[in-house]
């Protein structure tokens, strides 16, 4: 059995002379995290601009294209959202300590609608459409910005995020990390083991032993977590792998059922329709892949 990798508390220190960190990634310096589950204390902005890829967030996993404009609150895990095949333009990450401005500035009236912004980020926030677009060239402008209008810009950026209407949260059911920090740990060595294995057979057996508990206990621990059934959860995870085959690869949607992890190709295909919506088929046909 392959060694789960350990969780990672990635460290985000502030772009120089600044008080939040700003990075942008294209293809010749590529964003690293994408390898791994890791949580920070910092909440995280993230804009692709152009490409597809997985987000995994939490208990959430789905598969985006044409870009991504993603508001990630603190402590919450998550990979990274590009991989070498995703034909993406650039990756622009900003991460903020939730007291970067000082403890009680959110507290102010004019931060209304932003306090409430950054609380709901706790469960994940995707933004749509011509929000994201708009919104997503607003932050890479900031790139050509000093310090002191990198910030100011940021807050703006914020209180657009804040009105925009075409959004999805990502969690809505929740995702409970308990305070203990061994919790984030046990949750994190779980997600990194499915990232690298869930192409085998896991069995309940297996994990809940990984995780030094009984599969009742295991069972109850990751359903009030997740919010999900480990098995469902696994599964979510081979259908959105089988939905990046199916845009990023030419290969027969047979091969697209056992490469994700499945291996029964009916139970395949009426699972994929249950996600989402849609057959394998007609999702790649919809996507105007042709595949020989």
């Amino acid at each position: 059995m392959t060694n789960p990798s350990k969780p990672k508390f990635e460290k985000i220190v502030p772009t120089f002379g600044g008080s939040f960190s700003y990075r942008i990634y294209n293809q010749s310096q590529q964003n690293k995290n994408h390898t791994f589950w890791h949580y920070h204390p910092e909440l995280e902005l993230v804009y692709v601009n152009g490409g597809s890829g997985k987000r995994q967030i939490g208990s959430h996993i789905s598969y985006y294209r044409k870009g991504d404009l993603i508001l990630i609150g603190a402590d919450l895990p998550h990979c990274g959202f590009t991989d070498s095949l995703s034909g993406h333009e650039c990756e622009t990450v900003i991460q903020i300590a939730p007291d970067f401005l000082g403890a009680a500035f959110f507290d102010i009236p004019e931060m209304k609608n932003i306090k409430a912004l950054l609380e709901t980020s706790k469960m994940g926030i995707v933004f749509h459409g011509e929000e994201k677009k708009r919104i997503g060239k607003e932050i890479e402008n900031l790139n050509t910005k000093d310090n002191f209008e990198k910030l100011t810009g940021l807050i703006t950026i914020l209180n657009y995020l804040a009105e925009a209407e075409d959004y999805t949260i990502l969690n809505a059911q929740g995702f409970i990390l308990e305070a203990e920090l061994q919790d984030n740990n046990r949750i994190n060595v779980i997600f990194n083991f499915v990232k690298e294995e869930f192409t085998r057979p896991i069995s309940l057996e297996e994990i809940a032993g990984m995780s030094n508990m009984t599969i009742p206990s295991f069972c109850r621990y990751f359903k009030k977590i997740t919010g999900k059934t480990f098995v469902q959860f696994v599964n979510e995870y081979r259908l959105v792998h089988a939905a990046k085959l199916l845009h990023e690869k030419q290969m027969s949607i047979l091969d697209v059922c056992f490469e994700s992890g499945f291996n029964n190709f009916s139970h395949f295909n009426k699972q994929f329709k249950k996600f989402t919506g849609k057959s394998p088929s007609y999702y790649r046909n919809e996507l105007k892949y042709v595949v020989s």
